[in-house]
């Protein structure tokens, strides 16, 4: 395989979307995988280096500011030859459900700091080197993606914990997109509507129809076609859902 000449920067890689949008952009680039814990990404770098590309982990505290600048100043030393193609976002935190009243500041303490404190300190720290790269001559505009929920468009009940901090996800994606797209970088949130396929959701939905819920492979293909838009035609939100997901 060719040396790549860029590196992705992919958070919240575990079993299902972040493992997929890994893989798929390894073929193009050295991906670098943050998670809270090594178990959650030491399966998919090594499943990609066995493969013939390049993949390194770090172990990483989104909500801690020092701790995500950290990852990107190693990975840049990793890869000095090489600038930041694209960074993803795809920490999707602690899914509460329960009525309202039944509900802790310490659950909403976890939305907020895992879909808003989390992207901000993320969206800190890749910035200064997707800039760079807009600067450069490259293949694809560089990019920075965040992978919402159905929670970042409407609430519903007993999830008061959970969906204002996609909302607010959502606006802090939109303010990006508004400030860095002018300087060259594609800044786009990508609403995945529906339940994903995974292990953990395999018990889910069993009498629905095929094709109910979403293909983590699919959900990366996404990621790739939008990273490959020209400046021309970038799109700042895009939503994902299964042909029969209501909405």
């Amino acid at each position: 395989m060719a040396t790549k000449q860029a590196f992705a920067v992919i958070a919240g890689v575990g079993p299902g979307t972040g493992a997929a949008i890994a893989k798929k952009f390894a073929s193009l680039y050295s991906v670098v995988l943050l998670a809270r814990s090594p178990a959650s990404y030491e399966n998919t770098a090594k499943e990609i280096n066995e493969a013939g590309g390049t993949a390194i982990g770090f172990s990483v505290d989104v909500q801690d500011e020092a701790s995500v600048k950290k990852a990107f100043d190693e990975a840049a030393q990793k890869f000095p030859d090489q600038s930041l193609a694209i960074a993803i976002y795809n920490v999707g935190g602690v899914f509460i459900r329960k009525p309202f009243l039944e509900q802790t500041v310490g659950d909403f303490k976890t939305g907020y700091e895992a879909s808003v404190l989390g992207a901000f300190n993320f969206a800190q720290a890749s910035l200064p080197y997707l800039l760079k790269t807009a600067k450069a001559s490259h293949q694809h505009p560089p990019s920075l993606f965040f992978t919402g929920a159905t929670g970042a468009l409407k609430g519903s009940p007993y999830l008061q914990s959970f969906s204002p901090g996609k909302f607010a996800q959502r606006s802090l994606t939109m303010s990006l997109a508004k400030e860095f797209g002018p300087e060259g970088v594609h800044v786009s949130h990508l609403v995945v509507d529906g339940i994903i396929k995974t292990p953990k959701t395999a018990a889910w939905m069993k009498d629905a129809p095929e094709g109910s819920k979403i293909e983590p492979d699919a959900i990366a293909e996404t990621y790739l076609a939008l990273h490959k838009q020209p400046k021309t035609t970038w799109t700042w939100e895009l939503d994902i859902r299964p042909f029969v997901e209501k909405w």
